[in-house]
């Protein structure tokens, strides 16, 4: 999916608009394919001196299991784009991961969104940010209530503990 930009390539100031619909199912994060509906792009491209500086965000449903509670969820995310089109890279081997070639006169929707999607992907799929996770000793799912577990004291304050007895 191509973007044009030959009307603003030679204009400071002038904006061309996109709105986009890109199919990331094939994207495999871990064990899973955490989008199965469309990510859906909107924004702008503007030329900033010279410079084609592309502004806006990519919106989906997030489908995971929580790293933390080995829930299965689904969350909407939304992302921003702030990007930079370049006629071609100084150095491809240090270049920043938010600078796209341009391709003649026109931009690749496609990798942008891509790229911008897995760069703004939690290292960590959780079911809510606040999520508790499991009891390390029964495996109670700590997010519908405290378990029944008694704390273990810590091993290393055994010797305190004698003190406590005396």
């Amino acid at each position: 999916m191509r973007l044009g930009l030959a009307q603003i390539m030679d204009r400071p100031g002038a904006v061309v608009p996109f709105s986009c619909s890109v199919d990331l199912s094939d994207l495999q994060y871990g064990a899973s394919h955490p989008v199965t509906e469309p990510v859906e792009a909107s924004g702008t491209v503007r030329n900033t001196a010279g410079v084609l500086v592309m502004s806006g965000s990519i919106k989906t449903c997030l489908h995971g299991v929580c790293d933390r509670c080995a829930a299965e969820f689904s969350r909407e995310v939304e992302y921003p784009i702030q990007a930079v089109l370049v006629e071609e890279l100084a150095n491809e081997e240090n270049e920043d991961e938010w600078v796209f070639p341009l391709e003649g006169e026109s931009a690749d929707l496609q990798d942008i969104v891509r790229t911008v999607f897995v760069l703004n992907m939690e290292s960590k799929l959780l079911c809510k940010p606040e999520c508790k996770g499991l009891c390390c000793q029964c495996g109670k799912n700590l997010n519908d209530g405290p378990c029944s577990c008694q704390k273990e004291p810590d091993p290393r304050f055994a010797a305190l503990r004698q003190l406590l007895n005396k």
